[in-house]
């Protein structure tokens, strides 16, 4: 069984520096693709970074602020967020093939002064 459990979440500050931990069990992340998603209220999930081998793609919104890495040693991929803002405020979700495994709980980031 395929667990995903996405820590590090929070109430920020904008400008704020949290570090997302997407933690697998069941399956080894580093041999497969693993996005970081989010999930604004009253809005769609949307894919915001993907690591595939070594490459990474962002999202526009967050090119630039967003690093997403991988830890082979805790089986773990990483979300570095930087410089955050209000409208980063959402639910983020890790996930490496949303058709076939099921979507963790997910770790909430508020941006609020």
């Amino acid at each position: 069984q395929v667990l995903l459990v996405e820590s590090g979440g929070g109430l920020v500050q904008p400008g704020g520096s949290p570090r997302l931990s997407c933690t697998a069990s069941g399956i080894v992340l580093r041999l497969r693709s693993t996005g970081w998603y989010r999930q604004a209220p009253g809005k769609q999930r949307e894919l915001v970074a993907v690591i595939r081998g070594v490459d990474t793609n962002y999202a526009d919104s967050v090119k630039g602020r967003f690093t997403i890495s991988r830890d082979n040693a805790r089986n773990t991929v990483v979300l570095q967020m930087n410089s955050l803002k209000p409208e980063d405020t959402a639910v983020y979700y890790c996930n490496t093939d949303p058709v076939y495994y099921p979507w963790g709980q997910g770790t909430q980031v508020t941006v609020s002064s």
